[in-house]
């Protein structure tokens, strides 16, 4: 799971790591600050991998392309398999355009 700074609390990543998801979430500023000013008491500081993160990017941009086409952003589909028809289709037409 990758994520924004927002998302940079101890009770996400416990949540993520108690269910075995890898997670790419950079730690605010201030969050390593006080970890530093605690010095041995404030822990290690998360595992981050910068290369992952930047892959962020490319997800987020293609989601908001399919977010273009107004039945996707909408769902107004309430079966599932018509939805996946539904993006699906979006896909191809990005695709094409593209």
């Amino acid at each position: 799971m990758s994520a924004d700074k927002a998302y940079s609390n101890r009770r996400t990543r416990s949540y993520l790591r108690k269910r075995g998801i890898r997670h790419v979430i950079p730690e605010k500023d201030d969050q390593a600050a006080n970890r530093v000013k605690r010095g041995s008491c404030g822990g290690r500081p998360p595992g981050f991998d910068g290369e992952r993160y930047k892959k962020r990017n490319v997800v987020e941009r293609a989601i908001n392309k399919l977010k273009s086409f107004r039945a996707v952003a909408t769902r107004y589909d309430k079966r599932g398999y018509v939805f996946l028809g539904t993006v699906t289709l979006a896909a191809i037409v990005i695709w094409l355009r593209s």
